[in-house]
C-alpha cells in the first residue's frame, strides 16, 4: 500500500493485521474465484502489487507450487514475514508500484487488489503492471467503488445506522482530500482496453452484512478516529457511541463498497 503521507489505513498502524483478515475473509472467496477460472495453476509466474497482507500471496503460493514463483511487493512488507521460506515460490520485495520499475517481466499473472485507489500515480502502476506480463499473460484488477454505493448502512433506518453513514462520509472525505479517487473501480474495464488488452470482463461484488464487516469497520474506524475528531467529522463521544453500537450489534447490516473485478489478457 502507498505510504502513509497519501493513505489514511497505512501497513504500519496496529489495526492492520486485523483489517487485512477481515479483507481476506471478505474478499479471497470472489479474488480466488476469478482467480482460478482463469487458470493460474501450477508453474504459474504471478506479481501480486501491493500484497498488505498474507491471504493473497499464500492462496497464489498454494496454486503455483514449488515450479511456480510469486513476487508479493509492498511499500511495507512487514505483515509478510514468513511468506518467503526458501524452499517456497514467495518472493517479498519493497516496492511502490506508481514510481519503481516492475520487479521482472514475464508474468503469467499481475493482480492487484485495493492499491490502485490510492497510488497517486495510478496511470504509471497501471502501465507498469501491463509490461511486466508475458504474451498472453492476465492482469486482473480490483479496486472498490463507493461513488456506486456509499453507505456503510444502506438500510438507513434509525439514528444508529445515520451515525454509521455520518461516519462513513466523513472517511471518504478525508480519502478523497489525500487523492484517492472514488470512483475509480468502475473505469477498469476501460483502462484495461485502453492499454490494448484483449477478452477485457468486469464483475462487482459487495457484501452487505457479516462478522467479517463488524471486525473491519471496527478496525477502520480505531485506525482513522483521531483524524476524524481533527477534521471535524465526528467527536470522540460519537465516534465511541458508533463503535458501541457496532459490537453491540445495534447495526447488524454494514455493507462495504462494491468491488469491481476486471481482467484482460495480453496479445501474444
Amino acid at each position: 500500500m502507498p505510504s502513509d503521507e497519501g493513505y489514511l489505513l497505512a501497513n504500519a498502524h496496529a489495526q492492520a493485521g486485523t483489517r487485512f483478515d477481515a479483507l481476506a475473509e471478505l474478499f479471497d472467496p470472489s479474488t480466488f474465484r476469478h482467480l482460478d477460472r482463469l487458470g493460474v495453476g501450477p508453474g504459474a509466474r504471478c506479481w501480486e502489487v501491493g500484497a498488505g497482507g498474507p491471504g493473497v500471496p499464500a492462496g497464489l503460493a498454494a496454486r503455483v507450487g514449488a515450479a511456480g514463483l510469486v513476487v508479493a511487493t509492498d511499500i511495507d512488507t512487514s505483515w509478510l514475514a514468513g511468506l518467503d521460506a526458501p524452499d517456497g515460490p514467495v518472493r517479498m520485495l519493497r516496492h511502490d508500484v506508481g514510481r519503481d520499475e516492475p520487479p521482472g517481466t514475464g508474468f503469467d499473472l499481475v493482480h492487484a487488489r485495493l492499491v490502485l485507489t490510492h497510488v497517486p500515480q495510478r496511470a504509471r502502476a497501471v502501465a507498469s503492471m501491463v509490461s511486466a506480463l508475458r504474451p498472453g499473460g492476465v492482469l486482473v484488477l480490483e479496486e472498490a467503488d463507493p461513488g456506486l454505493q456509499p453507505l456503510l448502512c444502506p438500510d438507513e433506518y434509525g439514528p444508529e445506522q445515520e451515525l454509521a453513514n455520518r461516519l462513513r462520509h466523513g472517511f471518504r472525505t478525508l480519502m478523497a482530500g489525500r487523492g484517492a479517487d472514488l470512483a475509480y473501480g468502475r473505469t477498469l474495464p476501460r483502462l484495461l482496453r485502453e492499454h490494448g488488452l484483449h477478452e477485457v470482463g468486469a464483475d462487482a461484488y459487495f457484501p452487505i452484512t457479516g462478522p467479517a464487516c463488524v471486525t473491519l469497520e471496527v478496525a477502520t474506524v480505531e485506525q482513522i478516529r483521531d483524524r476524524l475528531v481533527a477534521g471535524g467529522i465526528a467527536t470522540a463521544a460519537e465516534i465511541d457511541e458508533h463503535l458501541g453500537n457496532v459490537v453491540a450489534g445495534r447495526v447488524p447490516d454494514l455493507a462495504t463498497s462494491p468491488m469491481v473485478t476486471a481482467w484482460g489478457r495480453r496479445a501474444n
